[in-house]
C-alpha cells in the first residue's frame, strides 16, 4: 500500500485526497473495550488502517487489527462510517479520511505488547475511557458511550 500511495503522491504532490480506512470496535469477553496506544503520536485510538488494493473494507479491517494488536477478529456487524474529516499529514499531505468501522468480536491470537504501529494495547471501560487522538476517533467513541449504530457522519 506504502507503494501505491507514493505513486499517487509524484503525481499530485500534496494536494488533498481521499483515503479509505477500515477499522474495528472490539471488547474482551468481560465487556472491556480494546484500544491502541500508538506508536507514531503515543495516544490512543481504534485499531485500522488503509485498504489496500484489491481488498475488502472488511479484510482490510481484520488485517489491521492483527497487524496492530495480534488478536484474529470476525466482523459481526457494520459499526459506522466516518468520511468528512481533513488531516494535514506531517509531510504535509492533505486527505480526506473515510472511516469504515466494523464491530468484531476476539475469535483467537495472542495480544503484541508493542510493535512497530501500536505502543500498547489498552482495556477500558466505557465509563472511563481515554482521549482519543483524533477528532475523528473521538467521534466514534463518543457515538459509542452513548449507544448509536449504523452511524454516518
Amino acid at each position: 500500500m506504502e507503494e501505491y500511495i507514493q505513486n499517487l503522491r509524484k503525481k499530485i504532490g500534496h494536494d488533498p485526497v481521499i483515503l479509505n480506512y477500515a477499522g474495528c470496535v472490539f471488547f474482551t469477553d468481560d465487556g472491556k473495550l480494546v484500544l491502541q496506544k500508538r506508536s507514531d503520536c503515543g495516544e490512543w485510538g481504534f485499531f485500522g488502517g488503509l485498504a489496500e488494493l484489491g481488498e475488502s473494507l472488511e479484510e482490510a479491517a481484520v488485517r489491521e487489527v492483527r497487524e496492530e494488536s495480534g488478536y484474529d477478529v470476525e466482523i459481526t456487524s457494520l459499526y459506522g462510517i466516518y468520511s468528512k474529516y481533513f488531516v494535514t499529514y506531517a509531510n504535509q499531505d492533505k486527505a480526506q479520511t473515510v472511516c469504515t468501522l466494523f464491530r468484531a468480536k476476539i475469535v483467537g491470537g495472542t495480544p503484541v505488547r508493542s510493535n512497530s504501529e501500536t505502543k500498547e494495547i489498552g482495556y477500558f471501560d466505557l465509563s472511563h475511557p481515554p482521549k482519543m487522538f483524533c477528532k475523528q476517533h473521538q467521534d466514534i467513541l463518543e457515538d459509542l458511550i452513548s449507544g448509536r449504530e449504523y452511524v454516518y457522519r
